[in-house]
């Protein structure tokens, strides 16, 4: 089965030579996703700003698979501060609510200039 190429027009630009998301049979794969807005200007300030312009890039690229946050399986986060965590989770939730959740791995990363970066798989099969 040969694999889709998706651009989601209402998320931030690909930072560099990336798709935002490829569709391979029932799951979607969706690039690294960043503080920045659509425009391409990067979302600076508090951790929950740049978290919440992420997760909502993130949720972005799900719709324009055909999917959305509630199909993920798996998710990755990707903190420049662990000490971020707990506000962390209480954003995650906002987005992919308290039931029925994906696997997911947090991770501290040496981050340059922001704070998180998420990434996910999604189930786009009935």
């Amino acid at each position: 089965m040969p694999k889709k190429i998706i651009k989601a027009d209402g998320a931030a630009p690909p930072g560099g030579p990336y798709s935002h998301a490829v569709v391979a049979g029932d799951f979607a794969f969706l690039a690294g996703a960043c503080p920045v807005l659509p425009d391409g200007t990067w979302v600076k300030g508090a951790f929950a700003e740049q978290a919440r312009a992420a997760f909502a890039n993130l949720a972005e690229v799900a719709r324009a698979c055909g999917g959305d946050l509630s199909r993920a399986v798996r998710v990755g986060v990707y903190l420049r501060d662990f000490a971020d965590f707990a506000a962390m989770n209480e954003i995650y939730v906002e987005f992919f609510g308290t039931e029925n959740l994906p696997a997911r791995t947090t991770l501290p990363v040496a981050l340059n200039g922001f704070d998180i970066e998420l990434d996910a798989v999604i189930y786009l099969g009935d």
